[in-house]
C-alpha cells in the first residue's frame, strides 16, 4: 500500500509536468498572488503561503472575530488536519495534526511571536495551560508537518506560531466584555498610539468562568471500589474546568527595534479530572508565565544583507494552590512498605486521599541571530545560530504517601496520615535540573530556473543532556502555471524527551525512564496550491511521515502507575483538501477536508484515538449592511480505538456553532451573540486506555449548547 501511495504521489508531479500549458504574463501572476496570505514561520522570511516551501495555514484576526472565538483552540480546529482533542489533565488541549496524537502532546511546538512557550518538565505548553484568548493575536500561522530544520526540538508534527498586535493593527483603542454560559465573564482593553517616537501597543485581557460540567460517569476511583469494596469515588459526577486568567502584553518599537513584554496568569484553576483519572471538586493550580523579548530586524544591514538578532526571557511556573486529592477520601490503593508510593504491597485506605501537590518553577534565555544574503545570482541564502537555555530551576511538592524525610519511615504506616513538606530533599517527584542547547543552521533557496526553485536547508543541534542531532529538509516548488503552484517535500524531525520522561523518580503516577530515546519523524508531502480565479483557492496535500521510538506513558502492571517507554513505530498517510470562495462581496465560503491513516506497525493495529475523516465547512454572511451572520460545523468522524483496549470505537459528531455580528452599530459601538454546540450533542473525546480496563471508560464528555453575549467599543 505504502508502494501504491508513493507511485500515485509522483505520478501526480509527472502528469502535471507533462500537461500543463506554462504561462509568461508576469503581470497576471503578481495580480494572482498579490492578495494572497503571507506567512514567515515556513522559513523564517514572508512568502504568499501558496509559494511557501511548506503545507501552510493562516488564520487572521479576523477570521478569529468572525467564528466566534473566544480560545485560540476554537480558532485551530478549523485548519485542514488539525484536531484539538482533549487530555486526561483537566482537559488540556491535545493538537493532533494528521494523527499524531499523544497525552501531553510534546510533538506540537507552539511559538509566541516566534519564541517558543514550551516547559521542560513536561514538553507541552504547561499542566496548567488554562487556554489563551484570542484578542491581543493579530493572526496565527501553522505549519503541517516537520520544522526542525527551522525550529529544532518539538517542531515534529506541527508548528503553531501566535503573532501579536502592534500598533498598526490597533485602531485607537478597544475596550469589550463579555458575559456567557458556565458563569463565564471576559473583559479587554487595547491601545495603540505613539508615544516619544516609539509605536506603543498595550493589550489587557481578563477571563473568570466556573467552566463546563459535563458529567464523568465512571472514573479511576470506580474500578478500585469494584475491586476493594469501598465507596470512595465522586462518580458519576461534574468535571470541574473553573479557571481565572488574567493576559497583559506590550509591545514598543522604533526603527529597527522592537521590544516586547507578557503575562499570561493563570489562577483558581480546577484540573479534574485528574493525572490519575479521578475526579477531584477542591484541588487547584495555577501558573504565572513571564515573558520578555528584544528584536534587532534591518533589511539593509549592508548590501544584499537582511539581518535579525533576538534575545528572549521566559520565566513559567506551575503551581499547586490548592492540595490535589489524586484518589477522593476513603480510597485504598496498595502501598510498597518499603517506599511509600502506589505499588505492590498491602492495601491502605486514605481517609483524607491520596494527596499530591507538586510546584514546577522554570526558566529559558534564548539568544538566535541569522541572516539573510542575496548577493549571489538565482540563490538566497540564510544562515543562522544560537544558544537555549532551559532550567527547572525549583520544585516543592507537598503529599501524604512516600518517604517521610523526618522519621525516614513510609508515610502512610504512620497513624496520623501526615501531609509531608518534601521540599529540598530526595523524595521529590523530580529533581532541579538544566539543559543547555547550541545550534546552527544553513537555508538555500536557489531559483535553478524559470518558475523552479529548490529550498535545501540542515540544522545541527547539541544537546547538554542527549547528545546531538542533524536534520535536513528539502522541498521543490514548482510555479507550474500563473494559477497553479507545486510543491514536493520532505522534512526530518525529532524530540528530546522531557525532564519528566527522563528523571521523575518520586512521583505517585507518572514515573520516569533515564534510558528512553528521542522521538523521530521523517515525512514526504505533495502539495498542489491551485487559484483558477482572483477569489477561489483550492489546495490538495499528500502526505506520508515514519514516526519512530515514540515516548508514551504505559501503564504498570498490577499498579495504577505509568512509566514512560519508547514503544516502537507509527506510520501515517493521508490527504488534506482546501477550498476558499468570495462568491460575492458579502459572501465568503470556505470549507475543507482531512483524511488520514495512522498506523501503530509495531502492533499491526490502528494508532487509535484521532479521526480518520474530518469535515469542516464555514460561511461568512454580510445578510444586511453590517450585519454579519457565520455558521460553522465541523465533523469528527471515525476513530478507532488503541490496541488492546476493547471499548467500542469512539462515536462520530457534528459541532456547529453560530455567530451573529452588527458592526458599527452608533458608529464605536459593535454586538455579537455566539452559540457553541447548536444542536447540544453529546460529542466525547477519547479517555486512556487502562489494563485491564479504561480508567475512564466513557470517555471525556464536551461542553454542552452554550451562548454568550458580545460587545464592543471602538474610539
Amino acid at each position: 500500500m505504502r508502494k501504491l501511495y508513493f507511485f500515485l504521489m509522483f505520478y501526480a508531479v509527472t502528469a502535471v509536468a507533462q500537461d500543463a500549458p506554462l504561462s509568461s504574463d508576469e503581470a497576471e501572476l503578481l495580480q494572482m498572488y498579490g492578495a494572497q496570505e503571507m506567512i514567515s514561520v515556513a522559513t523564517g522570511v514572508k512568502q504568499p503561503v501558496g509559494k511557501a516551501p511548506a503545507v501552510t495555514s493562516v488564520i487572521t484576526a479576523e477570521d478569529i472575530k468572525a467564528i466566534g472565538a473566544t480560545d485560540i483552540d476554537e480558532a485551530l480546529e478549523t485548519v485542514p488536519g488539525l484536531h484539538v482533542a482533549r487530555s486526561k489533565d483537566g482537559y488540556n488541549p491535545i493538537y493532533s495534526f494528521r494523527g499524531v496524537s499523544s497525552e501531553y502532546n510534546p510533538q506540537v511546538l507552539m511559538l509566541v511571536n516566534g519564541i517558543p512557550i514550551t516547559n521542560a518538565y513536561g514538553g507541552n505548553r504547561s499542566n496548567f495551560w488554562g487556554g489563551m484568548p484570542v484578542q491581543a493575536i493579530a493572526r496565527i500561522e501553522v505549519v503541517r508537518g516537520p520544522g526542525s530544520a527551522v525550529y529544532g526540538a518539538d517542531a515534529f508534527a506541527g508548528v503553531i506560531n501566535i503573532i501579536t498586535k502592534t500598533k498598526q493593527d490597533i485602531k485607537g483603542t478597544e475596550v469589550g466584555g463579555r458575559v456567557g454560559s458556565f458563569g463565564s465573564y471576559d473583559g479587554w482593553a487595547l491601545h495603540g498610539d505613539t508615544w516619544a517616537g516609539f509605536d506603543v501597543a498595550a493589550m489587557v485581557e481578563y477571563h473568570d468562568t466556573q467552566g463546563q460540567n459535563s458529567i464523568i460517569e465512571a472514573d479511576a476511583q470506580s474500578s478500585f471500589d469494584q475491586r476493594f469494596g469501598t465507596h470512595a469515588s465522586l462518580a458519576p459526577g461534574p468535571v470541574n474546568l473553573q479557571r481565572r486568567n488574567i493576559d497583559a502584553r506590550l509591545d514598543l518599537s522604533r526603527d529597527h527595534w522592537r521590544f516586547r513584554g507578557g503575562l499570561q496568569s493563570r489562577g483558581d484553576q480546577g484540573a479534574s479530572p485528574t493525572s490519575a483519572q479521578t475526579l477531584d471538586p477542591n484541588g487547584r493550580g495555577g501558573s504565572e508565565r513571564w515573558n520578555a523579548d528584544l528584536n534587532y530586524d534591518n533589511p539593509d544591514f549592508a548590501k544584499d544583507w537582511d539581518v535579525k538578532a533576538q534575545i528572549s526571557y521566559l520565566d513559567t511556573s506551575q503551581v499547586t494552590e490548592t492540595n490535589f486529592a489524586l484518589f477522593p477520601p476513603g480510597a485504598q490503593l496498595p502501598i510498597d512498605p518499603t517506599t511509600g508510593l502506589i505499588g505492590n504491597g498491602p492495601l491502605v485506605t486514605f481517609p483524607q486521599g491520596f494527596i499530591a501537590a507538586p510546584s514546577f518553577y522554570e526558566r529559558h534565555a534564548r539568544f538566535n541571530t541569522s541572516a539573510f544574503y542575496t548577493g549571489f545570482d538565482k540563490h538566497s541564502l540564510r544562515v543562522g545560530t544560537g544558544f537555549n537555555y532551559s532550567s527547572l530551576y525549583d520544585v516543592a511538592a507537598h503529599k501524604n504517601s512516600g518517604i517521610n524525610p523526618t522519621t525516614g519511615t513510609a508515610n502512610p504506616l504512620l497513624p496520623n496520615f501526615s501531609i509531608i513538606d518534601v521540599t529540598g530533599t530526595p523524595y521529590l517527584p523530580i529533581q532541579p535540573v538544566d539543559r543547555r542547547n547550541f545550534f546552527a543552521f544553513f537555508q538555500d533557496e536557489w531559483r535553478f530556473m524559470k518558475d523552479w526553485a529548490l529550498t535545501a536547508g540542515l540544522r545541527y543541534d547539541n544537546y547538554s543532556d542527549f547528545g546531538n542531532t542533524l536534520n535536513p529538509r528539502t522541498a521543490l516548488v514548482w510555479e507550474t502555471r500563473y494559477d497553479l503552484t507545486t510543491k514536493l517535500m520532505y522534512g526530518s524531525a525529532f524530540r528530546a524527551p522531557s525532564f519528566q520522561e527522563l528523571y521523575s523518580i518520586n512521583n505517585p503516577v507518572n514515573r520516569g525512564n533515564p534510558s528512553l530515546k528521542p522521538e523521530t519523524m521523517n515525512t514526504l508531502e505533495l502539495a498542489f496550491d491551485y487559484r483558477p480565479r482572483d477569489k477561489l483557492r483550492l489546495g490538495l496535500n499528500l502526505f506520508n511521515y515514519w514516526w519512530k521510538d515514540i515516548i508514551r506513558f504505559i501503564p504498570d502492571a498490577g499498579a495504577p502507575t505509568v512509566t514512560a517507554q519508547n514503544t516502537g513505530l507509527q506510520t501515517g498517510y493521508g490527504t488534506e483538501l482546501e477550498a476558499e470562495w468570495q462568491a460575492f462581496d458579502t459572501l465568503k465560503l470556505l470549507g475543507n477536508y482531512a483524511y488520514q491513516k495512522p498506523r501503530d506497525t509495531t502492533l499491526n493495529h490502528d494508532s487509535g484515538n484521532s479521526p480518520h475523516h474530518m469535515v469542516y465547512v464555514r460561511a461568512n454572511w454580510e445578510f444586511m449592511p453590517h450585519w454579519q451572520i457565520t455558521p460553522q460545523a465541523k465533523w469528527i468522524i471515525d476513530r478507532s480505538r488503541i490496541a488492546g483496549d476493547s471499548r467500542p470505537a469512539v462515536a462520530d459528531y457534528t459541532w456547529v456553532d453560530l455567530t451573529l455580528r452588527r458592526k458599527q452599530l452608533a458608529e464605536h459601538w459593535e454586538v455579537a451573540f455566539s452559540v457553541r454546540n447548536l444542536f447540544d450533542v453529546n460529542a466525547r473525546e477519547p479517555s486512556l486506555a487502562g489494563r485491564p480496563t479504561a480508567a475512564i471508560p466513557y470517555d471525556l464528555p464536551l461542553a454542552g449548547r452554550n451562548f454568550y453575549g458580545e460587545v464592543r467599543l471602538n474610539f
